[in-house]
């Protein structure tokens, strides 16, 4: 599967965008047990959109989309520009935000930003983004995704032209830096995004290991609000109702097999912080399998790419319906009552 930004152009893209295919057939298990590592596998970077490739991409399309404006937010450690994509047709609308690799080594929800992107340019979304605001944040750790960084990364699995890691170039996990804000890119996202832009909903993607089970199946990712004790219950609610969305439009796949993720309390985290301090309602989801470790556990298979894009898109397309017609708000909240915690041996 060639990357998103890379054969945008191509007639190719265009039918593996349509992401219809026994890519996405079968039962939620049988997608679930898709391949892990385990050394059996040659996991291939050139497959994934370099930072070069993402900017021409979205360079492009803000010059072809109207609705569109480009802004660069600031810079990561190495120099490189931070991109928000946004759609602001009316500072009164709901706003939503994506975040897209906090950590390098998860690009999958960055290949399916990107498609996303492509897609609100059809003339069929123009009237959606008219009762919408959307921003997004395609790859906040540049330099992790592309392996640039202060620190050896000899033992990481995959093959090709680059490394991809957790941290930024300083070693530091952008995911716990939302107090101290100590790093530059976690400064330009607060000062020049979460400070300035009125941000009612946010969805923080990321990719987690994959041995993590419901109900003994492998799930395809993972779900939580913010749990941390400095917010309040009214927000967890919305939060809660985000991720009903969420659930709701990945369950009737029949292939999405979503379980509660294991998060901490603390205010550093992404979703905790951005909920206490500007009372955004947030939500985790944790896609299955990362693009590159040290940890053969953590790497899954490149035949799972597509479903995981997929799942990334429905999710995505899904919460900016919602928000934009209002039936977020309505959201039945009562499946996080008997929604289990994943785990890796249950």
């Amino acid at each position: 599967m060639r990357s998103i930004a890379r054969s945008a152009c191509t007639a190719a893209l265009a039918g593996a965008l349509l992401l219809t295919g026994t890519v996405f057939s079968g039962n939620a298990a049988a997608v679930g047990e898709g391949p892990d590592y385990q050394g059996n596998e040659k996991i291939r970077t050139s497959i994934l959109s370099t930072y070069d490739e993402v900017v021409d991409f979205l360079k492009t399309q803000d010059a072809r989309q109207d609705a569109m404006e480009l802004e660069v937010i600031g810079q990561t450690v190495k120099g490189r520009d931070i991109h928000l994509a946004k759609y602001v047709s009316d500072p009164g609308n709901p706003t939503i935000l994506y975040l897209a690799q906090q950590h390098g080594n998860e690009q999958l929800t960055t290949e399916a930003m990107l498609h996303t992107i492509k897609s609100l340019g059809s003339p069929s979304k123009a009237s959606l983004l008219e009762d919408v605001n959307v921003l997004f944040i395609p790859m906040f750790n540049a330099d992790g995704a592309m392996g640039d960084v202060n620190f050896p990364l000899d033992d990481y699995l995959a093959a090709g032209e680059r490394h991809l890691t957790r941290y930024n170039a300083n070693e530091v996990d952008l995911n716990r830096d939302h107090v101290a804000k100590a790093e530059p890119e976690t400064r330009a996202l607060h000062e020049n995004v979460l400070s300035v832009y009125d941000i009612d909903y946010a969805i923080d993607l990321h990719h987690q290991g994959t041995q993590s089970r419901v109900n003994g199946d492998l799930v395809s990712g993972s779900i939580l609000y913010p749990t941390t004790p400095d917010v309040s219950p009214e927000l967890v609610e919305r939060s809660k109702q985000l991720g009903a969305v969420v659930y709701q439009n990945v369950d009737r796949t029949g292939w999405g097999h979503i379980g509660r993720y294991d998060g901490g309390s603390a205010n550093t985290i992404g979703r905790n912080g951005m909920a206490a301090e500007y009372g955004i309602a947030t939500l985790l989801f944790e896609m299955r399998g990362m693009s590159d470790h040290e940890y053969a556990p953590y790497v899954l298979g490149q035949k799972s790419n597509g479903y995981l894009i997929h799942q990334s898109v429905v999710t995505m397309e899904a919460t900016i319906a919602a928000v934009a017609d209002g039936s977020v708000s309505k959201a039945d909240t009562s499946f996080w009552d008997t929604l289990p915690q994943q785990c890796d041996t249950c």
